[in-house]
């Protein structure tokens, strides 16, 4: 039951980073189209406030079931050193840089790392 426990709560944080992830680079691909309407930002807070509390829910669980908030804040930011990247070319079909090629590799590592290390 802890290691299902521990695949929920790092589930949770890479959901929750990949929803704000998402929010954000929505909201700043149609806040550059539309000239800076700040209606059309409304389903983005909703989308990154869900984004937080899944994020919290995965710190809570996750620091419960792992005893170690380094190893959670380790997962959080490997999700967005991947997530981040990826989400990136498929919406605004942007080629990464090698830079970033070489810190998506390097924040999936991390992760691992953390978890299994």
């Amino acid at each position: 039951m802890t290691l299902m426990l521990r695949i929920v709560a790092v589930a949770a944080i890479f959901l929750g980073e990949a929803l704000s992830i998402v929010a954000e680079l929505i909201a700043s691909r149609q806040f550059g189209k539309a000239g800076g309407d700040l209606a059309m930002l409304w389903p983005m807070f909703v989308l990154v406030s869900l984004g937080g509390i899944l994020l919290v829910f995965g710190y809570a669980l996750g620091y419960m079931h792992l005893k170690n908030i380094w190893i959670i804040v380790a997962i959080s930011l490997g999700a967005i050193l991947v997530i981040e990247p990826i989400l990136t070319v498929l919406l605004f079909r942007d080629v990464p840089t090698a830079g970033s090629l070489i810190g998506l590799v390097l924040g999936a590592f991390g992760a691992l790392a953390a978890l299994f290390l």
